[in-house]
């Protein structure tokens, strides 16, 4: 096991518990530097990296304080921008282009994960930036462009304050496929069942509300499947960036 594999093995959630320590400036660099070389779609890098710092600004987009927050958001502008100082017209209304933009920001995002973890700086990653009441507030706060930007994913950087929790180990069968793909029969969804049971650190929240597994929760109370409606206030805001017009 090389290092580079050894620190994708240790990347750990931290939720919301970081300590008072502050990440170097040096260091930060070296994060968004390493995030900006991944591999993105015709170079275009269809994403922008806000660095928020100020911790009650955090706690207001996504309920998280840490060291940094790097927000991560589908934006076209810069090329927008670029297409029009060169007398081209450039409108990405697609939803390719929305697909494409998610796909640019998310591996830029895990890129800067690792290379923070190098550094033995942990981390968050939340979506809960475009949810709740209020997903306008992201805009206001870090006056984001109105179109054509929407905000994917927070990484919240900071150290761990005190022990991290035992890791949580991932579901292999059904997940990687070989050749072909391959539904899982009942008893191999058996198996994955018991593994989900045994690889989530949330025992106390389905046993002692009387669930045999926490699937049973996860679906009922967690999703609430088929209970949740539509959310509104989330469809409108796509709908007002321009991505699915």
């Amino acid at each position: 096991m090389n290092e580079t594999i050894k620190t994708i093995s240790s990347l750990n959630t931290i939720h919301g518990n970081f300590s008072e320590k502050e990440i170097s400036n040096d260091d930060l660099k070296l994060i968004l530097d390493s995030s900006i070389k991944t591999a993105n779609a015709s170079n275009r890098q269809s994403y922008s990296i806000v660095v928020v710092e100020n911790k009650d600004t955090m706690k207001k987009l996504c309920g998280y304080t840490g060291s940094k927050l790097l927000l991560y958001c589908v934006d076209f502008n810069r090329n927008i921008d670029m297409a029009d100082y060169l007398n081209h017209e450039y409108i990405p209304n697609r939803k390719v282009d929305f697909i494409t933009g998610t796909v640019d920001a998310v591996l830029a995002a895990q890129t800067a994960a690792i290379a923070a973890k190098s550094l033995g700086i942990d981390n968050l990653f939340t979506n809960g930036i475009h949810r709740g009441e209020d997903p306008e507030r992201v805009y206001r706060l870090l006056n984001l462009p109105s179109k054509y930007c929407f905000p994917l994913v927070a990484l919240v950087l900071g150290y761990p304050d005190g022990e991290l929790k035992s890791k949580k180990s991932r579901v292999k069968k059904g997940v990687i496929h070989f050749g072909k793909y391959s539904r899982l029969s009942e008893s191999e969804l058996e198996e994955v069942i018991l593994d989900y049971d045994r690889n989530n650190n949330l025992t106390s929240v389905w046993k002692e509300n009387n669930f045999e597994h926490y699937l049973d929760w996860f679906y009922e109370k967690w999703l609430g499947v088929g209970k949740r409606p539509e959310p509104e206030k989330f469809n409108k805001l796509l709908l007002r960036t321009g991505f699915f017009n």
